[in-house]
């Protein structure tokens, strides 16, 4: 849909930018990585901006608009440039404050997978490995793990999904289209 070829286009950009990342004067590559937040209650934004400001630096400033989806809430996203891991400590971080829905990626380098969160407060969190282009990466044992499930009576087209995390894109779609042509504002030199 939209929104998703949206997201893949704002992933593959962010993947550019990723492979001319520099280096910290420690010799740690930065990687480049986007947060969305698709729907924040008002009660939240500024334990959000906090909890980013915590993680990422002072330089963070969230620009909010209403999430037309869903009545209360607010959007916004942010680009960063950090070491690997990154984006597990903020998706760990923000997967605390309820009722929000949000994102996060890290884009790979030569010699780091990218990572993709999303989470939602019906479905919890998800992580995948992501390849250079955006890609979900399911490596073998997982694969290994959902045949052996749909063998014992599991349907392997929806432990597939499930490892895709398409439950998630299917919740979390109709949000990112509502911020379909918002610009993502880089933070640079984070860590």
């Amino acid at each position: 849909t939209l929104g998703k070829a949206t997201l893949k286009a704002r992933r593959s950009a962010a993947s550019d930018f990723a492979r001319s990342a520099t280096t910290q004067s420690h010799g740690a590559p930065l990687l480049r990585g986007v947060v969305y937040i698709h729907a924040c209650p008002r009660a939240l934004m500024s334990h959000v901006e906090w909890a980013l400001t915590n993680l990422l630096g002072p330089g963070v400033r969230l620009e909010w608009s209403a999430q037309p989806v869903l009545s209360g809430t607010h959007r916004a996203d942010v680009g960063y440039k950090a070491p690997p891991g990154t984006a597990g400590r903020i998706a760990s971080e923000l997967r605390a404050f309820p009722g929000l829905r949000f994102e996060v990626t890290q884009e790979p380098n030569g010699s780091t997978e990218g990572e993709r969160y999303a989470c939602t407060p019906s479905l919890g969190i998800f992580r995948a490995a992501m390849g250079p282009h955006g890609d979900v990466v399911v490596n073998e044992e997982r694969l290994r793990g959902a045949l052996a499930r749909a063998e014992s009576g599991g349907d392997l087209a929806s432990e597939i999904n499930n490892l895709l995390g398409a439950p998630w894109d299917a919740e979390l779609e109709t949000f990112r289209y509502a911020g379909e042509g918002a610009s993502v504002r880089w933070m640079h030199e984070v860590g």
